[in-house]
């Protein structure tokens, strides 16, 4: 604002001071920031004032002087200021306040301020009152930084607590609007690739334009936020109708009454786009250096919150996967309880099928070959009279056909070919898995889909081929025992290993003999298969009782840790897990208790690494190349009797030469025809005086050992040894 000053005698608003004191204050606040005026007489008449004043009421035709300051700024009236000034004015008396409110201006050009005010009484050489001398300070940009740091504080506070996203980036444009006047604040919000542009907040632009923008692309020329996004740097575009970056949205800015858009790029810390925060104005308008920091600051907030708000759904799809794990885990250890509880064939097939459904899909079949073709064993299905239905429908599908022959899972999204009554059933989708033993195909596992159910994905395939492969030999195996229910041996044998694996830097050996005449199942037990990681699993227990009972149980164990040491790392974790299998079987199919020691094993060529859990059994021996025997006692309780069962894991590094012998209680408890008992004694002079430490030379003097004590008579329980040997580098 420009006041004119000439030497014919124009008016100068700091001239027309009365006196040397006024002459001073004159000289002290003529440029000040402070605004300034002397005002005289009952009608506070403006006599001096410098820039600052005139500024601070509005400045154009305000800027007069000889006028009384209601006149110069009549709404100062309704607010209580020239009240003030007559107090001052009539009692003599000093008045001040602090961060007084005042909305100064013209009805077209009203503004909000506040200032630190000082009312001090004018007085003549008589002491007399003649006028009021008013200084201002304006406060308005340190309460604004005030509110703005506690609003700030605010939106941070939100963050902190997991506010929902949408709410934190609401108030965060509402803030900025509320101190910005004539600002429209919005956040779009990049999708995963950072290719396409979301809403996230808008609270003052109209839902058509917010509409339209939802999902515009990122790139050169995109408007001011595709353009920013783009190119990771902010962009200025002060008037819209003229800017080549808005060719393609001029018409929905000119209809939402949009004239300047200035865009930053809101960017993780790593550099990776999480969207834009852009500032739209209704009239052409170039940013100031404070709108520029103030996009600054809250784009950092915005940033801060979006990361926060992509943390907290990372860890929520960790949490829904683990807790996925553990759901599939569950499921599986609950299928192969309720498998190991079947010991009949056709039980076996149509308990599978029932747990297929509806956990897996809504209909199952199960058909197996006999007789040369496909006959259908097993069906289950939401209804009853679905069952029935699906168990009459012929088996010779083409799609049974191919995957009896391929041994390969078949999966597809429409019903399968063939005669089955699928309209009538719904079918909208199968998938069909082998029933597989050592490879060959014995029957199919197939789940079919319905119209108003949801298709079969890769996770329903997992757990139905882990289902498959878990019920496959199950289904086998009691099948052998239904055509040979007299043949006690083989099912026995059905319970080990068929054929010892070659394990990577050791030596194998194991030994079963039944009791008695070997026509009664017994509950003696052992098993070494692989692991995912390179490690080996072995395992050798005893289950208490005899018969099919405690075949039932033995399988339980085995099948239980072969199915979760494929997903749980440590043993006390598969441990753990056959503990709760056993106490939660059927009290029909037994409740004794089991002792075991289980395992893991890897090679680490200069020795065997091994870790093990001693659950109640007789204790491992570890036996040197020089014949000395060390017991390893390792606490642990029984399995199958509390739910909280005390395990240790133990660890010990086999040497080359060194052996890790595992027995059950009927090599210790061997008795003579008085009675004597071999005991642990017994067991570790045997193992101090073999001659050929290996695996095999250990386990033939031990057997020798039990048969020469025993004058070869039959023992009352079954006997079962497994030996480990540390291989030397040179026999690897």
């Amino acid at each position: 604002m420009r006041h004119d000053d000439d030497s014919t005698g124009g008016t100068d608003p700091l001239r027309g001071a009365r006196s040397v004191d006024d002459a001073d204050i004159r000289s002290l606040f003529g440029q000040s920031s402070a605004a300034f005026a002397m005002l005289s007489g009952p009608a506070h008449v403006v006599e001096a004032a410098n820039h600052a004043f005139f500024d601070a009421i509005g400045g154009g035709e305000r800027v007069r002087m000889g006028v009384p300051i209601g006149q110069l700024a009549p709404e100062l009236a309704g607010q209580g200021v020239i009240a003030l000034l007559d107090g001052v004015y009539r009692t003599g008396r000093p008045c001040s306040a602090r961060d007084a409110r005042i909305v100064l201006g013209a009805a077209d050009a009203v503004g909000e301020a506040y200032f630190d005010f000082i009312y001090e009484p004018r007085r003549d050489t008589g002491g007399n009152v003649t006028g009021v001398l008013l200084l201002a300070v304006e406060t308005t940009q340190t309460r604004h930084a005030q509110r703005l740091i506690a609003e700030h504080r605010a939106l941070l506070e939100q963050i902190a607590r997991q506010a929902p996203l949408r709410e934190v980036l609401d108030g965060m444009a509402r803030v900025i609007e509320h101190f910005t006047p004539g600002t429209a604040v919005s956040v779009l919000l990049a999708d995963e690739d950072g290719r396409h542009l979301r809403h996230g907040a808008a609270p003052s632009l109209p839902d058509f334009y917010n509409e339209a923008i939802d999902g515009i692309a990122t790139g050169e020329g995109i408007g001011s936020c595709g353009t920013a996004a783009h190119r990771r740097r902010p962009v200025v575009v002060s008037d819209i109708a003229a800017d080549p970056f808005w060719a393609d949205f001029r018409e929905l800015a000119a209809a939402a009454s949009l004239a300047a858009c200035w865009s930053t790029p809101i960017l993780a810390r790593d550099g990776r786009l999480l969207g834009t925060f852009a500032m739209y104005h209704r009239t052409p308008r170039h940013p100031e250096e404070t709108d520029l920091a103030l996009a600054r600051v809250f784009t950092d907030t915005a940033a801060l919150a979006i990361e926060r708000h992509h943390a907290e759904r990372a860890q929520a799809a960790a949490e829904a996967k683990e807790k996925a794990a553990r759901d599939d885990l569950a499921f599986l250890l609950a299928a192969g309880t309720a498998l190991a509880q079947c010991s009949d064939y056709a039980q076996i097939l149509q308990c599978l099928a029932d747990i297929c459904v509806p956990a897996l899909a809504p209909l199952c079949a199960i058909d197996v070959v006999d007789a040369g073709g496909a006959r259908r064993i097993a069906a289950a299905a939401l209804t009853a009279p679905q069952a029935d239905l699906l168990a009459s429908c012929r088996s010779d599908t083409d799609v049974v056909a191919r995957v009896l022959s391929s041994a390969t899972t078949e999966v597809a999204r429409r019903a399968p070919a063939g005669l089955d009554p699928w309209d009538d059933l719904a079918v909208a989708g199968y998938l069909c898995v082998p029933l597989s033993d050592r490879g060959q195909a014995f029957g199919t596992l197939t789940l079919l889909t319905t119209d108003d159910g949801p298709p079969l994905d890769g996770h329903a395939v997992h757990l139905a081929e882990e289902l498959a492969s878990r019920a496959s030999p199950l289904a086998r195996n009691a099948r052998q025992y239904t055509e040979r229910v007299q043949m006690s041996r083989d099912l026995q044998a059905g319970l080990l290993l068929p054929d010892l694996p070659e394990l990577p830097g050791a030596e194998l050996a194991t030994h079963y003999h039944p009791a008695g005449e070997g026509l009664e199942i017994g509950g003696d037990f052992y098993d070494v298969f692989p692991l995912p990681d390179g490690q080996w699993a072995f395992l050798i227990g005893d289950v208490c009782g005899r018969g099919a009972k405690a075949a039932t149980t033995t399988a339980l164990v085995r099948h239980t840790a072969r199915a979760v040491a494929r997903l749980l790392p440590e043993p006390h974790a598969v441990v753990r897990a056959v503990n709760t299998a056993l106490l939660d079987r059927a009290s029909s199919h037994g409740s004794g208790f089991v002792t075991l020691v289980y395992g893991h094993l890897r090679d680490h060529r200069e020795h065997l690494a091994v870790d093990f859990i001693r659950a109640g059994h007789v204790a491992p021996r570890l036996v040197l190349p020089d014949g000395t025997v060390s017991v390893l006692e390792v606490p642990g309780m029984l399995l199958g009797v509390t739910p909280d069962p005390r395990l240790h894991t133990h660890h010990v590094d086999l040497k080359p030469g060194e052996s890790l012998v595992l027995v059950t209680d009927g090599i210790t408890e061997a008795r003579t025809s008085t009675g004597s008992q071999f005991d642990d004694a017994g067991l570790d002079t045997a193992l101090g005086h073999v001659v050929h430490p290996s695996a095999e030379g250990i386990l033939d003097a031990l057997i020798t050992a039990v048969t020469a004590f025993t004058d070869g008579q039959v023992g009352e329980d079954d006997q079962a040894a497994l030996v480990l040997t540390a291989l030397s580098p040179d026999r690897r």
